[in-house]
């Protein structure tokens, strides 16, 4: 065994147990199995994807919340004005539809007269009869289609500023809620069959436009 030499040096024995002393940490890292470093590495692996895999789900939550739907149909018909709308274009389209049912009913009769008279009548009388016919024919067509002209027209005009009081309703509950879209659960190819029921934004709507009326 050595001794404490006359420079004042400790023995080599000492020296060791000093330095395992001093730095425990890596006396403790090179006595660890390497087994254990793996699993530690592994564990860190697996909580990193588990972290991951949290986030894109919460992701994809708030995505999902990012929709919405509404029944257009059902929010225009209950919109403030619709009702008083509805009345005027009825009225109004019934006196149209009383001209042309007038036109109905004379050409009729004529062609009545012209099938019983027939037999009868001169090939000149006839050709007369035929040509007035023809000409009825044409004035009742012509109404006909200025009638479904003039309804589709009156009819945007009384419906169009509902629609667009609507549209800015949903577009401003779109805006304030931070939703991406809104689906129109009525329209015609719409394809949804279910949906969640807390997604549906009908009843809001109709509540923003009886408060804006």
């Amino acid at each position: 065994m050595h001794t404490k030499n006359a420079s004042g040096c400790w023995e080599f024995r000492t020296v060791l147990v000093l330095a395992a002393m001093a730095l425990p940490g890596l006396a403790r890292a090179q006595a660890a199995p390497r087994g254990d470093t793996l699993k530690a590495r592994v564990d860190t692996s697996v909580t990193a994807r588990l972290g991951r895999a949290e986030r894109v789900i919460q992701t994809l939550q708030q995505q999902t919340q990012r929709f919405a739907w509404i029944n257009l149909q059902q929010v225009l018909q209950q919109a403030p004005g619709y009702t008083a709308a509805e009345s005027t274009f009825t009225k109004e389209m019934k006196t149209f539809q009383g001209e042309v049912e007038k036109l109905q009913q004379q050409f009729d009769s004529t062609l009545n007269e012209y099938q019983k008279q027939s037999v009868v009548l001169s090939p000149s009388a006839k050709t007369a009869k035929e040509g007035q016919l023809k000409q009825m024919q044409q004035t009742l067509q012509q109404r006909a289609n200025d009638l479904q002209t003039r309804a589709q027209q009156r009819e945007q005009e009384l419906v169009r500023p509902i629609e667009e009081r609507v549209k800015g309703v949903i577009e401003g509950v779109r805006a304030e809620r931070n939703i991406a879209m809104i689906f129109d659960a009525s329209a015609q190819g719409s394809n949804i069959i279910a949906a969640d029921r807390t997604l549906d934004l009908t009843s809001t709507v109709l509540q923003r436009l009886k408060v804006s009326q």
